[in-house]
């Protein structure tokens, strides 16, 4: 499968046809595929299909709905969405652009199967509210902030989406040093890989590339055939290196209530 075959077929089964994370619902709004849920969970449109004559009109849409519900929501939109000019249109509409990432997409059939952790380091998988404090603490020395939003969802996953997400956390001794999620999207035959954060300290040991190889091989175990990334700069040479192919780029458009 080629790169245009792999974007194609992310974008029927991730975006046109999501299921809903746990707790949520989605709705199609004509052109519009959005997910609604509390404000924990993440808000947004993952699919458009506008063109120039409708764009704001469905822009205009989506602020009017989600402010009704006092909600804050994020506009994911990517390079390939059209009108081309949808991010300018989205600025205009009093929308903030967070970073740009880059969608990886891989066959985890054509991953690497094995990555060795440095010595020292082991995986616990995160099963209980415990494991999430330490996913949270890795996650603050990876990223110098804190993300008690973040940090409600994961505990919503705990609750709702049991067999869905999959959490794990790189222990250097009692110390948490970098934490990933996998979420599972059940019937698209794609998992999505989230987190990856290390802290300073132990970048450039190999825990990111160990925590792919983990991941990947528990979703080729469940079933899965193709692995998604939103990549930063940082990430995305690793991950090319490995066999994840640039298909796009992507960036979250936030819009407050």
């Amino acid at each position: 499968m080629d790169h245009d075959d792999m974007l194609a077929l992310f974008d029927n089964r991730i975006r046109r046809n999501t299921p809903p994370d746990p707790g949520c619902r989605v709705e199609r709004d004509g052109a519009v595929v959005r997910q609604v849920g509390s404000e924990h969970s993440w808000n947004g449109v993952v699919w458009s299909g506008l063109d120039e004559a409708g764009a704001d009109a469905a822009i205009a849409a989506q602020v009017r709905h989600f402010a009704g519900l006092g909600l804050e929501f994020e506009w994911k939109a990517y390079s390939h969405d059209r009108p081309a000019d949808l991010g300018a249109r989205l600025l205009a509409a009093g929308f903030t652009p967070e970073p740009d990432e880059a969608l990886m997409l891989a066959r985890i059939a054509d991953l690497p199967a094995e990555a060795a952790l440095p010595e020292g380091v082991r995986l616990l998988p995160v099963t209980d509210p415990a494991g999430v404090d330490l996913l949270m603490d890795a996650h603050t020395q990876a990223f110098g902030a804190e993300n008690p939003r973040l940090r409600e969802r994961l505990l919503d996953h705990l609750r709702h989406g049991v067999g869905t997400v999959s959490m794990v956390v790189a222990m250097a001794g009692d110390r948490p040093v970098s934490g990933a999620r996998m979420e599972l999207i059940p019937g698209t035959g794609f998992a999505g890989l989230w987190g990856g954060g290390t802290a300073p300290d132990w970048r450039g040991r190999g825990i990111y590339r160990a925590l792919i190889a983990h991941r990947a091989r528990l979703a080729a175990e469940l079933g899965y055939e193709y692995l998604q990334v939103d990549a930063s700069d940082q990430s995305r040479p690793i991950l090319q290196r490995l066999g994840f192919a640039w298909v796009s780029t992507t960036t979250p458009y936030v819009r407050q209530p």
